[in-house]
């Protein structure tokens, strides 16, 4: 790390929109800190990666007193840990609900609360969440997921009020049907009991968007990276789609 290189901090920065992120923020001169279960799914130049149960609060505060004291500068964050789950309220057992809250609600509330003492004393920091399209709308079977990105829009907004005296910047991303491990998984899981055909569902999704395609994570890190950056000086506390047109329907 150089001496006064900008340094980020990635949640779930490992694979998908994360690892897009990660690259985007080197290639933009910062040094990345990737908290995540496991490693780079691919090697990034000029990121470390430390292992981190985003989920634990304790954990995650640990981990980031740790890279405040060897590193002296926290200047982004971005909140990307987090899982899907298609359900139902019904078919959403309290055990599940915990679990979709803890990694993607409580495991921004860590991460944020735990970087805000060094923003604070920089008077200066971007903080981005990765909301979703159901940070704005509603969708069948999201009951959980639905509700946790919702909740992470309103933390977007109230950390940017409560923080914009300290030069902090808090936004959200909203990404809509992005092609990821993440969204493979779902696909498949959803084929599994649906028995219909991958290719065709995965073709069903992309003309669902009014573009007509799937969007892709380097879409979703270039909104991101430019959030980040001191070229959006000017913005906090908005919600930003990249959705393909998705949620103006």
């Amino acid at each position: 790390m150089r001496v006064g290189q900008p340094v980020t901090i990635i949640t779930g920065g490992s694979m998908g929109i994360g690892l897009a992120i990660a690259q985007q923020q080197v290639k933009s001169g910062a040094f990345v800190i990737n908290l995540d279960l496991a490693d780079f799914t691919e090697s990034v130049t000029g990121a470390i990666w430390m292992e981190c149960d985003v989920s634990n609060v304790e954990r995650v505060s640990h981990v980031i007193q740790e890279c405040v004291q060897r590193y002296g500068r926290i200047d982004r964050l971005v909140c990307n840990a987090g899982m899907h789950v298609s359900a139902t309220i019904e078919e959403t057992s309290e055990a599940l609900l915990d679990q979709v809250l803890a990694l993607n609600v409580k495991g921004a509330y860590a991460a944020i609360k735990a970087v805000l003492p060094q923003m604070k004393k920089q008077k200066n920091g971007a903080i981005v969440v990765m909301g979703s399209d159901q940070t704005t709308v509603g969708k069948t079977h999201s009951f959980a997921y639905g509700l946790s990105k919702a909740a992470l829009g309103s933390i977007a907004k109230t950390t940017a009020l409560d923080y914009a005296a300290y030069n902090i910047r808090s936004n959200a991303v909203c990404p809509g049907t992005i092609e990821t491990p993440l969204f493979h998984k779902a696909i498949d899981n959803y084929v599994a009991k649906s028995g219909d055909n991958k290719a065709d569902v995965v073709a069903e999704e992309a003309a669902a968007q009014p573009l007509g395609k799937l969007g892709q994570p380097r879409d979703v890190a270039a909104l991101t990276g430019f959030l980040l950056s001191d070229e959006a000086q000017f913005i906090t506390g908005s919600l930003y789609a990249v959705d393909g047109g998705y949620t103006a329907q």
